[in-house]
């Protein structure tokens, strides 16, 4: 995942190794370069040989518990920024032939840390903030399928990781994601589940991974079961202001509407739970706020577009502009 630090303090990391090892080998990888190798700990003597040209005074070692080590970077400059790898050598024997045995060497690398070192205040609130889109009655009655839909806004840094479940279930659900995005000095992603027929009567949940979730520990957005949605949106005459007053959110107006009741927040589990009011609620406000946000991405995406082609032919005209001027 991701560790952020400000400038000028310390930042750390665990390695968790996967066997037993005497040496230890972290890599740096910044954008647009291969990774290189800063130094390796060697785990009997408890010392460090640093490569040729990095910072001896930087950087510490100690071991954490069993295979657990931990990495420590001091007096953080923003060129400390980037990707963080340990490695470790493995010894794999193959057999080539009947009763010989072949020894190859493969170092192996974790999974890494991405270091963000920033000037901004890390004090604030700057974890993911969702917003929840229910399914549509139109595509649930057209379709037989149901999709929810998650956008995480606000947190810093971008790494994150987002994925679905069902309710009491472990296992992971295919879903899909969009690329994550800045906006301004924070940056939003969305996910969505669509949910099979046969699956509508259970609850889901989206599960949301971030170094800045209050505690440490996941947010888990829990959805109500389509069928639940369903049986929510009821034929009313109440004005869109009654869900208001019933302390909801408004999704909808019109004939039928659905009032999603505030968030309440679990605090033992860091979990947000999407209530739904059986007297209100509507669909109509929910698909002008999935078309508005969507109608935003897409005028996002022309606006760059539009910036790529009109750089483009300046920077052309500016060379055409040039070569007849000289001789």
């Amino acid at each position: 995942m991701s560790v952020t630090s400000k400038i000028w303090e310390t930042a750390s990391f665990t390695c968790d190794l996967t066997q037993d090892a005497t040496y230890i080998h972290l890599y740096k990888q910044q954008e647009g370069m291969a990774p290189r190798r800063l130094f390796y700990y060697d785990a009997y003597y408890s010392k460090i040989e640093f490569e040729s040209g990095t910072n001896k005074a930087k950087y510490s070692v100690y071991k954490s518990s069993g295979r657990s080590y931990r990495f420590a970077i001091l007096n953080l400059e923003h060129s400390d920024s980037g990707m963080y790898y340990c490695a470790v050598w493995d010894n794999l024997k193959f057999l080539i032939q009947p009763e010989s045995l072949c020894n190859n060497y493969v170092k192996n690398f974790n999974v890494g840390t991405k270091l963000v070192v920033t000037d901004r205040n890390l004090a604030t609130d700057i974890s993911p903030k969702p917003t929840i889109f229910l399914p549509s009655i139109a595509e649930i009655n057209h379709s037989k399928t149901g999709t929810y839909l998650c956008l995480l806004e606000k947190f810093f840094p971008d790494i994150i990781e987002v994925y679905w479940k069902e309710k009491d279930g472990n296992r992971a659900l295919p879903s899909q994601k969009g690329n994550t995005v800045k906006t301004t000095d924070t940056y939003m992603k969305f996910s969505w589940l669509t949910v099979a027929e046969n699956s509508m009567d259970k609850e889901h949940i989206c599960v949301v991974k971030h170094e800045r979730n209050i505690r440490g520990i996941n947010q888990e957005i829990l959805f109500p079961s389509i069928n639940e949605v369903v049986s929510s949106i009821v034929p009313t005459t109440e004005s869109p202001s009654d869900c208001l007053n019933h302390e909801s959110e408004v999704t909808g107006t019109g004939s039928k509407k659905v009032c999603l009741k505030d968030e309440s927040v679990t605090a033992d589990h860091n979990s947000t739970k999407v209530c739904l009011k059986d007297e209100s609620n509507t669909l109509q406000l929910q698909l002008m706020n999935t078309s508005a946000y969507y109608t935003y991405l897409l005028l996002l995406l022309k606006s760059a577009v539009y910036f790529i082609i009109t750089t483009s032919c300046v920077f052309r005209r500016t060379g055409i502009c040039c070569d007849g001027k000289n001789s």
